[in-house]
This record gives C-alpha cells, sequence and structure tokens, in this order.
C-alpha cells in the first residue's frame, strides 16, 4: 500500500469540500494551490480564493502561481516531493504540471463524462433537461476532461432542482467519489476506462448570449432554463414597456401548458402574479430581480409598479 503525498489545487468553495474531506481523512497534504489574489467589487478590496481561506485557516501550503508554466513555480512543485496531484475546479494544466507526480494527476468532474465537458456542467444539465448526472474522476491528459475515468457516481436531477441545490448535492457526491478513487490509488486497484468517442452533450462557457432567456421556446425548456442558473449567474430577459426598457434577473419560477393567443414574452400580471408567454403556455416568475433593487418576490415589487398591456419580454 502507498503512502500518499498529495497537492491540491482547486479554487471555489465547490474544491473546499473536498479538500475538506481530504484533509479529516489524515492525508498528507503538501500543498495546496489555489488562484492569486485579486481585487475585486467596487471598493477594488483584495479578493481571496475560498480555498486559500480554507488552507490558511488549516495551517496547510499554500502557492499561488500566475504562471504554471514558469521554472520558478516547477521547481518549487518539484521540491514537494507529491506522488499525487488532485485538481477540482481550478485551470487547464500544462503537461510539466500534470505528468509530474509518480501516481498521476486527477480531477473531478461535476459530470457524467464523456457528457457535459466544460466550464459549466451542473448548468446545462438542468438547462438542457436531464434527469441524471454525477461526477466523475478521471486521470488528465492533453485535452480538456478526456482523460481516462477512474470512477464515477450516479444521482437524479429532481424536476425542482436549482443549480445552486445541484451543486451542493453534488459537492457531497464528490467528496465521496475523490475519498474512494484515493483508496483505489492507495491499493493499487485503479482499473481505468477510455472515454467513448462519440458526439457528447458540452458545457459551454456562461456568457450574457446563453444567460439571455428565449420564450419562443417552451415553458418547460424557459422554466429549465431559468432554475439551470439559479441563483448563478441567473437567467435574464429584457423587459419593454413603451419607451422603458429593464434588464431583469429572473430566479424562482414555476410553468403550467395552456392554450393563450398570446405572443411569445408577453408579460402579463396582476395585483400579485407574473407571468410571461412562452410557446405552448406561461412561466409564472416568482423571484427577479431589476436593475439598482434587490432580488424580491414578484409579490412585493407589484406593490410598488403595475405593467401595461404592452410589456414585452424579449
Amino acid at each position: 500500500m502507498e503512502k500518499l503525498r498529495i497537492v491540491f489545487m482547486g479554487t471555489p468553495d465547490f474544491a473546499v469540500a473536498i479538500l475538506d474531506a481530504i484533509y479529516k481523512k489524515d492525508y498528507e497534504i503538501a500543498a495546496v494551490i489555489t488562484a492569486a489574489d485579486k481585487p475585486a467589487g467596487r471598493g477594488q478590496k483584495i479578493n481571496q480564493s475560498a480555498v486559500k481561506l480554507y488552507a490558511l485557516d488549516k495551517g496547510l501550503k499554500i502557492l499561488q502561481p500566475t504562471n504554471l508554466k514558469s521554472e520558478d513555480f516547477l521547481n518549487e512543485l518539484k521540491a514537494l516531493n507529491a506522488n499525487l496531484q488532485i485538481v477540482v475546479a481550478f485551470r487547464m494544466l500544462p503537461k510539466a504540471v500534470w505528468a509530474m507526480p509518480k501516481l498521476g494527476t486527477f480531477n473531478l468532474h461535476a459530470s457524467l463524462l464523456p457528457d457535459y465537458r466544460g466550464a459549466a456542467p451542473i448548468n446545462w444539465a438542468i438547462i438542457n433537461g436531464e434527469e441524471k448526472t454525477g461526477v466523475t474522476t478521471f486521470f488528465i491528459d492533453e485535452k480538456i476532461d478526456t482523460g481516462a475515468i477512474i470512477l464515477q457516481k450516479e444521482t437524479t436531477i429532481e424536476n425542482n432542482e436549482t443549480a445552486g441545490v445541484l451543486h451542493d448535492k453534488l459537492m457531497v457526491l464528490g467528496a465521496e467519489a475523490v475519498l474512494e478513487t484515493l483508496i483505489m490509488i492507495e491499493k493499487g486497484t485503479v482499473n481505468t476506462q477510455i472515454q467513448p468517442l462519440k458526439d457528447t452533450k458540452t458545457a459551454y462557457k456562461l456568457n450574457r448570449d446563453n444567460c439571455k432567456v428565449n420564450f419562443n421556446q417552451t415553458s418547460k425548456q424557459v422554466y429549465n432554463h431559468i432554475r439551470g442558473l439559479n441563483p448563478y449567474p441567473a437567467a435574464y430577459t429584457m423587459v419593454k414597456e413603451d419607451e422603458k426598457e429593464w434588464n431583469v434577473k429572473l430566479y424562482d419560477a414555476s410553468y403550467r401548458i395552456e392554450n393563450h393567443n398570446f405572443k411569445p414574452g408577453k408579460l402579463v400580471s396582476s395585483k400579485k402574479d407574473i407571468s410571461i408567454a412562452t410557446a405552448d403556455g406561461f412561466v409564472e416568475i416568482h423571484t427577479l430581480q431589476f436593475p439598482g433593487k434587490k432580488k424580491m418576490k414578484a409579490s412585493e415589487l407589484l406593490n410598488g409598479i403595475q405593467f401595461s398591456d404592452k410589456t414585452y419580454c424579449f
């Protein structure tokens, strides 16, 4: 049985849960590598990654390289004398880094590979209406998320789950998967599977274009789009009333299939409810955020504003 000496690489909260699981099992962590500090927000306050804050609290050695190919960093990494590296939500590594340890470098990805390779697997699984997803550990190779699979763990996606809820569920499942992977590597019982060559569903990076809601879709498609981006970065629509336009973020919603004569995007409101027409019914918006205002329930918004019959979303 080989004693593991680990270098962990990660940045956000998702990675912290995995690092915490490893730490609590008393594995030897030679160092933690995370993103460099950077100014954020209006006050440009220096922002430290969630992984860095955790590592500081536990007294772990921290490296924050800006260039993963620099000779100084590679020498520092080599001097750690680690025999295994673990990557969770970090960045693409050069071969000089991932090929360095004797036992390899493995990654935890929040999908059932080969589907949903890429930056936003949790979001796209929901947006596309998947009923199941999971996590995969795999050895890193030259391309993104294509390496030999070590193990996978599957879970269902409930009809009302948001990206935030699924994120937390996969975080727990991911910690279990990483610990099981470590045991297999320790015991030398890893039996990898090469990823199949097939057309796969892609987890494209989220941007302004693909976060915008298209009300020409079915009610369920619009609903999945909204919950797949809730709470972050949030789906949005442009709301137009006469000459006024607002960029409005949409959070909690529900949908209903219903015949109507409205053009998709027509906003229909009462004193308490906001619904938007789709190709085959309506999406009811329960929580939303207008520019310059806090996130609020539709009923709260309608206490101070009433929409005219000419209001559309596009």
